[in-house]
């Protein structure tokens, strides 16, 4: 049987992930700033509450309203009627958003269609070599948690982006989280900068698919599949 999927409107991405998101798991996105991780929310979100259905976003960052703009054009009002957007200030307030996202999604009042956390690990970040470092990761833990049975319980997909560091062993860029964050993924995708407007995915783990990558653009209305050769 085929296992249902939220398609991202981004044909070289819908590809490479076997037709899009996964509906009851949590997909990981990281990459560098400016590599399109919160484009791609955007993109995904919009595209459901075009559709009719609520999204759940936790912004922990700052959501550009212009690119939201840019890529829903005129039907911006409709689409934000379904936004439901949380704005913590603290990893305590990011943690009571997800929770009130889980349990509301979970209630079943509203036809929820994704829950976004953008970006789970930007507090997190902030408590890393500071006494509360355990507290802080144990509060991640559950709020990670809670998002992996509501996905599993919903039928909903849920993508959370992720800082990065660079190992000074390898030089490459690593995500934030450790390994319980990787385990709790079941679709890992990072994100990279190529020259322009370029962007590339790839796709470093799957339940089902094999590994690989897909580039996708920057444009002024979103994110578009690569131009033709």
């Amino acid at each position: 049987m085929t296992e249902e999927r939220l398609a991202t409107g981004i044909a070289s991405v819908d590809r490479l992930l076997g037709g899009g998101l996964e509906t009851e798991s949590v997909t990981e996105v990281y990459g560098e700033g400016g590599s399109g991780k919160t484009l791609f929310c955007l993109e995904v979100g919009t595209r459901v509450a075009r559709e009719g259905r609520w999204v759940f976003y936790v912004d922990t960052e700052g959501v550009s309203v212009d690119r939201l703009r840019a890529i829903a054009g005129d039907g911006l009002e409709k689409i934000l009627k379904r936004f439901l957007l949380s704005t913590p200030k603290s990893l305590e307030e990011q943690g009571r958003a997800v929770a009130t996202a889980c349990a509301l999604t979970r209630e079943g009042k509203r036809p929820v269609g994704l829950i976004v956390i953008d970006s789970a690990t930007f507090y997190y970040r902030l408590s890393l070599s500071g006494s509360d470092e355990d507290d802080a990761r144990q509060a991640l833990s559950l709020a990670l948690a809670d998002l992996v049975v509501t996905a599993l319980d919903a039928h909903v997909p849920v993508i959370i982006t992720n800082q990065v560091w660079r190992s000074l062993q390898s030089g490459t860029l690593e995500p934030l989280g450790g390994s319980f964050l990787n385990h709790v993924a079941k679709t890992i995708l990072r994100f990279d900068r190529l020259p322009g407007p370029r962007r590339r995915a790839v796709l470093l783990k799957h339940r089902s698919l094999p590994e690989g990558s897909a580039e996708f653009r920057i444009t002024n209305s979103g994110l578009e599949g690569p131009l033709p050769p």
